[in-house]
């Protein structure tokens, strides 16, 4: 006995529906795409402008004999960089620049661009991505004074705990070594109190040498300070002698 088989093909409409399915799918699929490439996009703008601050301004995390040891860009130099360029290229024969900061890249300039292939911008202390359509901001700082105009203070006596005599206050001097923001380094001076202290404004960020002389007996102690944004550094200078 003969069987009859069924040969029907798709009719013109259920073609046109499996079209439509297929077109919805992958519309759907590409959206999906879209919005993971721009999320990426987001994440990798975001970790760029992280280092970029750290290159800055350092990372707060990394110590080294129990101070932070990363300050950056900031804390060699003793100022702000006027473009990003500042973080690959001495900005002039500064013997204080120990760049590079930021790797960059394998094509020059990749390090000053966003995910989006649009220039960061860097305005005193906020580093801008536009390449989104939406501003992502880096606030390294609070302000430019956070970073470059602090405070160091302290208090001078020797081994028995006197302060200096207060008839010779200029037998003390204090030295703070830092960064002028000009490639170079300056050496602030100071003289002790009636009370033995003293104290320094408008200190940039950093590990600064700070150096006390007793000139009378030519003793010195040497100190190595680690000075964070807006902080006051404080603190007590012993001499190791019974001097005064």
């Amino acid at each position: 006995m003969w069987k009859t088989v069924n040969n029907r093909g798709f009719t013109l409409i259920e073609l046109v529906v499996v079209i439509l399915i297929l077109g919805v799918l992958g519309t759907i699929a590409t959206v999906k795409m879209n919005q993971s490439i721009e999320t990426a996009r987001f994440e990798q703008t975001k970790k760029e402008l992280d280092n970029l601050a750290f290159a800055i301004t350092g990372n707060p995390e990394i110590y080294a004999d129990g101070a932070r040891s990363d300050f950056g860009f900031v804390g060699d130099n003793g100022v702000l960089p006027i473009s990003l360029d500042n973080l690959v290229q001495n900005p002039g024969g500064w013997a204080t620049w120990d760049g590079p900061y930021v790797e960059s890249g394998f094509n020059t300039g990749d390090f000053k661009k966003d995910a989006w292939n649009v220039s960061y911008t860097l305005v005193d202390t906020l580093i801008r991505s536009t390449g989104s359509g939406t501003n992502i901001d880096k606030l390294f700082a609070v302000s430019s004074a956070a970073l470059l105009a602090n405070s160091v203070s302290g208090w001078i006596v020797d081994a028995d705990r006197q302060t200096p005599p207060g008839t010779f206050p200029d037998s003390v001097t204090i030295l703070l070594g830092y960064p002028n923001g000009s490639g170079g380094i300056s050496y602030a001076s100071a003289n002790p109190d009636s009370q033995g202290r003293f104290s320094y404004a408008g200190v940039p960020i950093g590990n600064h040498t700070l150096r006390v002389i007793y000139e009378p007996a030519s003793d010195t102690v040497t100190y190595s300070i680690a000075v964070d944004p807006d902080r006051n550094v404080s603190l007590d200078i012993i001499f190791p002698a019974d001097l005064w």
